[in-house]
Order: C-alpha cells, then structure tokens, then sequence
C-alpha cells in the first residue's frame, strides 16, 4: 500500500480494514522513498498504534533475501523485461491499496500511477534518470534496445504536439519525460490495485518543502478524496481538480496508445459525489472546485518563452482536436461519449450531452435487433447527463447502445463479458 498521503488519513483506512476482521498483522505498508518523512509525518507513531506492519526499505534489490522480493515479467515493456516489488506487493493472494497525496513536485501532480514507484525494490524504482542514463539494476531485467525504443516513440509524440514535449533536454524536458514514462508505464503494467486513491484532505504545492510561497510550499485545505479502480481515469480528474490541464497529458496519452484507458478526455470520465446518506450522485467533473497547484514541472523558459519558475502547467486543451479516440460522437443536437467500463461484466456507465432539452430514447439491441433494454424514454433538459446499464442478466457478447434525440440517432458498441 502507497503510503506517501496524511497519516491519519492511513489510520482510518487501517481501522476501517480492521472491522472487516483483517487483523493488523495481514496489513503491509510498504515505501521505497523517503524515509524521513516517515517519522516526521507521524507515520511511526499510527502504525505503532494500529498495529499495522511499516517497513521503508531503501537496501537495493541485490542485497536483499528473495523471500522480499516478488518478481514481476513485464510484457512488451519498453524499458523493463522485468521488475522487483517489495513482498508483499504483487504476492500470491495479496490485494494492494494504492493511496496518493494530492500535491506537486517537480515532475508535476503525482498522483496514483506515480504513486506505485514507491512499491518497487530500489534501484529499479529510480525512474526518474535520464534518457540513455541506465539504472544501477541487473542488465538482464532491461530492455536491450531500451532507449532507441523511447527515443523513437519520444519524436513520434512531439511530432503529434503532445503538451510541452517541445522542452530541449534529456534531463529536465520531453525526452526526460517520455523516459520516466515509459518506465512507470512498464510498471503499471504488471502492479494491479484494487483500489486507487487521491487523498486531499489537504493538497500541496511546490517540491516538498520548497515552493512559491517566500521559498516555500503550502497547503490547501481542499477536503477531497478521489478514488476508482483505474490510476489513470482518477488521475486525469486528479489533475483537473490541481489546476492542471493538460498536466502529465503525455504519460495519459502514452497510457491511452497502451490500451489501459479508452479516453484521455474528462468529459467522458464519469464522476461521483459519494454523500453519506444518499450514497453516490452524478455530478460533471466542472461541479467541482480546483486549487491552483503550482510546480517547477516542464517549465516554458525556452524559444522566447519566459514563463515563471512556478507555474501551472495549465494551457487549455482541445481534446477533440487532438483526435483522442474515446471522444464523444455527436450529432448536432447531442453527444454520446464513451461508455466506462468496456468490456463489460455487471455494469457499465453512459455520458451523453444534449444541446437543448428533448425527449430522450436509450436502447440496448441484441446481435438479432431486438430490444434487451430500455434505458431511458423521456424528457431530458439541456446539459450533461449519464445513464447507467446493468447487464448481469443479458448473456456475453457484442451489443449496440442506440440513443434516439430530436430525430437524430447515434450507436455505440458495448461488449459483455461473463
């Protein structure tokens, strides 16, 4: 479990687990960084009190027993062919919680799929070096064509104009990034939590305890908790609710080519405000406040731009431009957005948008044409909306989503698995 989040936060997680009759003893938090922060963050003293196994382990993989190692093969990695996990992390049996903290350093938001580098046997968590910089690991657990791989893919994405991939510089711009990326998408690949989480309680600007503020950071008290099943689709609102946009869009854009989300688009991602006594509404990702987090993070200081050394890395985006393949298809009275998840296994989530209020026809249709389901048959105002579909009772296999408005009507396809 990430730990790098406030630890009462952590201890409330911890004792809510408890009721659930896990003992503390089947609680690992595990860390590969910073182990001062540890006990300056009060760390030490919660996991004392809960009774919860704490373990920051800095010892390098090769000095460690195996039996605090889990070995993971990475497929097609672009880096990696395989990558070292402190034990329990990726164990037979295991389940990982990973919990982020909403703030910025000097690669940007962090968030949950950087988050997961601090699970990994150090020196393989460095990824952070340079292009053409190789980590002090086995050589053998390496990609042998590693950085031509990222190199090639580095000019394809600047090519395609991703966000400040422009930055020269194999230390501080796009290269850099794409190298970090790529690795973090390697480990991504093979680090599978059950449940990511975005804890801000309060969020944080500048690089730690640096920051803009008279040489300092500071805190934002924003009172969110993001979470979902998929790092990515809550860090993409993460970072909207710091301000950023696009942010890390180039590792989302990476994450997208790899087939780990289907969109890199907020507007497609649905959203929910979980409220005690009624549960979890709707609610578009706009309803809600941003912070503006500022970082050092691919700074414009280059071909005449001037830039200050904290910024936002805030440029509006036009996702449909971009030709993100998870955009909604419109018609000129309505959109239908991607649904979420696809495939499907029990149920699946679906955004459209309407440009003036209709009545609205939702239908499932069957590989024989026929009607499985009516989602919706009604009047619907103007503005965003998502409809959801439980498919638990249809049997797998390939089905149309048909929405019918003003006379105009758009498919999508959804896949059921069982």
């Amino acid at each position: 479990m990430g730990i790098v989040t406030d630890a009462h936060f952590t201890e409330g997680i911890i004792e809510s687990i408890k009721e659930l009759s896990i003992p503390a003893s089947q609680i690992h938090l595990r860390e590969v960084n910073c182990p001062d922060d540890l006990e300056d963050g009060g760390y030490n003293a919660m996991a004392l009190r809960t009774g919860a196994d704490m373990q920051c382990i800095e010892t390098p993989y090769d000095q460690l027993n195996p039996d605090q190692i889990t070995w993971s093969d990475v497929e097609n990695g672009k880096y990696f062919k395989r990558l070292p996990h402190i034990w329990p992390v990726n164990a037979p049996d295991s389940w990982l919680l990973n919990i982020a903290k909403l703030k910025t350093h000097a690669m940007g938001l962090t968030l949950c799929a950087k988050n997961l580098q601090g699970s990994i046997v150090k020196n393989y968590q460095q990824h952070c070096g340079n292009w053409g910089e190789a980590l002090n690991v086995n050589s053998a657990d390496v990609q042998d064509n590693a950085f031509s791989i990222i190199e090639w893919n580095y000019n394809r994405h600047r090519a395609n104009g991703i966000p400040r991939w422009d930055r020269p510089g194999s230390a501080s711009g796009g290269l850099w990034m794409e190298t970090w990326a790529s690795r973090c998408l390697d480990n991504n690949a093979v680090t599978q939590a059950g449940l990511h989480i975005i804890e801000g309680v309060y969020g944080r600007d500048g690089h730690f305890i640096d920051g803009p503020n008279d040489g300092l950071a500071k805190d934002y008290m924003t009172n969110y908790v993001l979470f979902g099943l998929n790092p990515f689709y809550v860090d993409i609102i993460g970072h909207w609710i710091g301000g950023h946009e696009p942010g890390n869009f180039g590792l989302f854009h990476m994450a997208l080519e790899e087939g780990r989300i289907s969109t890199l688009n907020p507007d497609n991602i649905p959203v929910f405000e979980w409220d005690p006594e009624s549960g979890a509404t709707y609610r578009h990702y706009t309803k809600f406040e941003r912070y503006p987090l500022k970082t050092m993070y691919l700074r414009k200081d280059y071909s005449g731009h001037s830039e200050d050394y904290w910024h936002m890395v805030d440029e509006p985006f036009d996702y449909v431009a971009f030709g993100d393949p998870g955009t909604g298809i419109s018609t000129d009275k309505f959109q239908l957005g991607s649904i979420y998840p696809n495939p499907v296994s029990y149920k699946t989530h679906i955004p459209f948008q309407l440009t003036e209020g209709t009545h609205v026809r939702m239908e499932i249709i069957d590989t024989r044409g026929a009607v499985a389901d009516v989602l919706l048959d009604t009047y619907m105002p103007a503005g965003s909306h998502l409809t959801s579909w439980n498919c638990q009772n249809h049997a797998a296999g390939l089905y149309l989503i048909r929405m019918r408005a003003s006379g105009q009507v758009l498919n999508r396809k959804a896949v059921v698995i069982h």
